[in-house]
Order: C-alpha cells, then sequence, then structure tokens
C-alpha cells in the first residue's frame, strides 16, 4: 500500500481520536462546576443557579432565559451569540415568532457542534439550559445542550445540568417526584438547593434522599441567582431576577 492511500485511511481515525481526546479535555474542564436549574412552574419558568462570585443565569430575549456551567467566557461567547440570533430573528419576523427549538436548531446546536468539532481550534466549555415561557405551562420549553451541541428536551418540566450526567438525571427524577403545582417560589427554591446540596455531595443517594425540614433558603460560600421568566407579565420582557421578597409566604 503506498504513503499516499495509507494517509488518507489513518486520516479520520487521527480525526476520531481528536475528537475523543477533545472531549475528554472539556469534561476534565467541567469536572467540579456547580449545578444549574430549570423547573416550569404555574407562575412561569424558574432558574437557579449558585456559584462563588460567576453569573449562571441569564436573559435571552423577551420570555427565555439560559443557566449555565463551564468556563465564563465561552459562557458569554454562547450568550451573546444567542442574543443577536434571538434579536436577528425578531426583527426579521416578530418577537413572537422568536422561538427556543429554532435557536436550538439553527443557532445553539450548530455554535456547539463546530467548536467541538474543529480540532484547530479551542472548543467552548460550556454546557447550558435554555428556557422558554409559554403562555400556558403545557407550551413551556426546556432545552439541555451539551458542549458538542447535542439537545434534549426534558419532557417532565424539570432540567438540571451537571457534568456527571447519571447523577444530573437522578437528580431531576428527584425535583420532579417531589414539586407539586401547589408549591410555592419559596419551595420551589428550597428543593432545588437540597438537589444542589445532594449533587455535590458524592455519597448523596436521590432513591433514599428524604425532603429536608426546613428546606434551605441559601449555600454556604455560594452567591444564589434565581430568576423567573414570568407568565403574568404585561409587558414584552418577561424575565426578572428573583430577590427575597418574592419568596415571602
Amino acid at each position: 500500500m503506498g504513503e499516499g492511500r495509507r494517509g488518507v485511511i489513518e486520516e479520520p481515525y487521527r480525526w476520531l481520536e481528536a475528537v475523543a481526546n477533545r472531549r475528554e479535555y472539556i469534561q476534565d474542564q467541567l469536572r467540579g462546576a456547580t449545578p444549574v436549574f430549570a423547573v416550569s412552574r404555574p407562575e412561569g419558568v424558574f432558574l437557579l443557579g449558585a456559584g462563588p462570585g460567576r453569573t449562571k443565569v441569564f436573559e435571552i430575549y423577551n420570555r427565555h432565559g439560559m443557566a449555565a456551567v463551564g468556563n465564563p467566557v465561552d459562557m458569554e461567547k454562547l450568550r451573546q451569540s444567542v442574543i443577536e440570533t434571538a434579536h436577528m430573528e425578531g426583527f426579521n419576523r416578530s418577537p413572537g415568532d422568536v422561538t427556543l427549538r429554532r435557536l436550538v436548531g439553527f443557532s445553539i446546536s450548530p455554535a456547539l457542534k463546530n467548536a467541538f468539532e474543529q480540532i484547530v481550534a479551542a472548543p467552548l466549555i460550556v454546557e447550558a439550559l435554555f428556557a422558554e415561557c409559554g403562555a400556558a405551562r403545557g407550551e413551556d420549553v426546556l432545552a439541555r445542550v451539551g458542549y458538542d451541541g447535542t439537545p434534549e428536551y426534558p419532557a417532565d418540566g424539570v432540567g438540571v445540568v451537571f457534568p456527571d450526567r447519571e447523577r444530573e438525571r437522578a437528580a431531576a427524577d428527584w425535583l420532579a417526584a417531589h414539586l407539586t403545582d401547589g408549591d410555592g417560589l419559596a419551595r420551589v427554591r428550597g428543593l432545588c438547593l437540597a438537589a444542589w446540596s445532594a449533587l455535590m455531595d458524592r455519597d448523596a443517594v436521590f432513591d433514599t434522599l428524604s425532603v429536608p425540614e426546613p428546606l434551605p433558603v441559601s449555600l454556604p460560600d455560594h452567591g444564589l441567582e434565581i430568576a423567573l421568566i414570568d407568565r403574568a407579565s404585561s409587558g414584552p420582557a418577561q424575565y426578572r431576577m428573583l430577590v427575597d421578597a418574592d419568596f415571602s409566604p
């Protein structure tokens, strides 16, 4: 076999090896990231993140929000890209035509996929939850998008991003099992914080995790960022950060 032919055959294997190394590198960089949550509620979509001074929860466009983990610079790059696409969609069509599924399909997923597969350039070290608040709760859309651009759409109204995917799914199932429509925002916050603490505790097992009483209201050494995409808002911008007064009984 000639050298040229051998090079053609080996090239795909080299690319696959480079992609595997890239995946391992990104996963290593994400290890230790703190989780973020998105929950569809009667009031709207609830977003929660916690970290030592890092912004993890963002507004995107009118009725859309984002919560992410990863490199802060890469999170900002992704956020700016999505905002630009959303505003362009709103300008060319109408604000009501800006949908999360279109943003994921034509902007978010391709951007992350291209960054991941372009092995000659640095990848985007970020995984994110995106949320769209509908006119009714059944119209809410949540999307989890991985660092390689793979989208997932949680069907139970609970989204979680955490580097350990098995524990991430366990936390989402636990929250879905314990949240009820009658829960106020304070209880939603407390349940998310209980799941947050359990995810960060390697010994915690969600199958046997009980609901702590009283529910936590904060986390030691971690600032909270909590937002609501408010379904009842009368203006075009439904996203608002929540403060202590919003959790009063």
